[in-house]
């Protein structure tokens, strides 16, 4: 969320950014900002007035009372009470139209970075870097779940039955496989300095609402019924959550977390085929790291944070490639975001496995994230990262590691976190 006194001051500039973002429906709300911010201050104005004259009037009560002069002092405690009332109103309209501005600020996109290309959608990406030589072997490649399937790695017809679509049951070596990888992630991260931390898998609406925009909530989040809790879509939430209304001392930044959890996603919407299997799901377990820190220092996370991913997936030997996200496929919160995106030897392309986001103070403009800093309070910076999510990470994985006979290479540095196996062998 913006502040007030920078759009207040920018009219231009916040419509230009909207323009960048192909959201032209919402410039009408700039100028209704503007106009209710005018009417809240005029509000404001005409309250403190009223209550000043309250004082003065309240004064000239007791002076009158000890003069004996009860009539006089009557006809000030009617005057007092006409304020009083008038207050009343007031006070009701101002957090009526504090309310609308709120609701407006709310949907008013993140100011994003001077070199976020721009772009209607994803379509419109700007590849950064690759990574790692893409291979394609010269046989072929099954689609994924068929390659867990053959290893009896994978039961989706009883997750159908128990739960419905979008769900799986993994097994044996690819269940123990997925528990090496976030094992193998969480150990990365804490060797990079990063603080280990399960978090709250349920956060309540003021937490939700601060962390992300009404429309990602709307598609993603799911509700508790009667009770103000949702289940978390990534870590993040409940991480970025755990300094709501807080002060941070200065000399304490920046907290850098890796955190773990299971994330509930809804995915609404109609999927391709390779969105299908364990791409597109609506439970799944992640490592995610997550950054507060000084606004000066935030670009320089940026590029550590996705640079981690990238390291991460070259030490598993899984070529990727980052790519920058346009304005249009940037999330209103995000001021710029880089997506990784591992390679596919069946696919012959890439394809989505991480996302880093710089929000800047938005987040932290929302849940009141402030720190005291030598010349005043000021809004803290907010990142974060995907480390690995091992559902699309499997994906990455098998295709990359699969060989001609069935089996599956175990890279040295997750060998440990598999009992010291050196392959999966393939079903015969």
């Amino acid at each position: 969320m913006l502040d007030i006194k920078f759009v207040r001051e920018n009219v231009e500039i916040v419509k230009e950014n909207i323009k960048k973002k192909f959201q032209d429906h919402k410039l009408e709300m700039v100028d209704k900002v503007v106009a209710l911010d005018i009417e809240n201050r005029s509000l404001k104005q005409r309250g403190d007035d009223l209550r000043s004259q309250r004082n003065t009037l309240s004064k000239q009560i007791g002076a009158l009372m000890g003069q004996g002069k009860k009539e006089e002092a009557e006809e000030v405690k009617s005057k007092v009470q006409a304020i009083a009332d008038e207050l009343k109103d007031i006070e009701v309209k101002e957090e009526k139209v504090s309310e609308e501005i709120k609701t407006l600020m709310m949907q008013i996109p993140n100011i994003i970075d001077e070199t976020v290309p721009i772009g209607k959608n994803d379509e419109d990406n700007v590849e950064l870097e690759k990574f790692g030589e893409p291979k394609v072997p010269s046989f072929e490649i099954p689609y994924h779940t068929d390659i867990m399937e053959s290893i009896n790695g994978i039961d989706l017809e009883s997750a159908r039955k128990v739960a419905g679509n979008g769900f799986y049951y993994l097994m044996g070596d690819v269940a123990r496989l997925h528990s090496a990888v976030i094992t193998y992630a969480r150990d990365f991260m804490i060797n990079r300095g990063f603080t280990y931390v399960i978090p709250p898998y349920m956060i309540r609406s003021d937490v939700v609402t601060g962390v992300m925009s009404f429309a990602e909530m709307e598609s993603m989040m799911y509700k508790i019924e009667g009770e103000d809790l949702y289940l978390i879509g990534t870590s993040e939430h409940s991480m970025i959550g755990k300094f709501i209304d807080t002060i941070l001392d200065e000399s304490k930044l920046p907290y850098t977390y890796t955190s773990y959890s299971p994330c509930f996603r809804k995915e609404k919407g109609a999927h391709g085929i390779e969105e299908r299997g364990i791409y597109r799901i609506h439970q799944f377990e992640k490592q995610e790291m997550i950054v507060v820190c000084k606004p000066e220092e935030s670009s320089e996370w940026f590029v550590k944070l996705y640079q981690n991913t990238i390291d991460l997936f070259r030490s598993l030997d899984i070529p990727v490639r980052a790519l920058e996200c346009c304005s249009g496929d940037l999330a209103d919160l995000k001021s710029k975001s880089v997506d990784i995106e591992a390679w596919s030897p069946r696919q012959g392309k890439y394809f989505e496995v991480g996302s880093c986001s710089n929000l800047t103070d938005a987040q932290a403009r929302r849940l009141k994230i402030r720190v005291n800093g030598e010349d005043g309070k000021y809004f803290a910076h907010t990142l974060n990262n995907t480390v690995v999510a091992p559902p699309r990470m499997l994906i990455a994985f098998l295709e990359n590691n699969l060989q001609e006979d069935g089996s599956i290479l175990i890279p040295k540095v997750l060998q440990p976190y598999m009992g010291g196996i050196e392959k999966i062998e393939g079903n015969k």
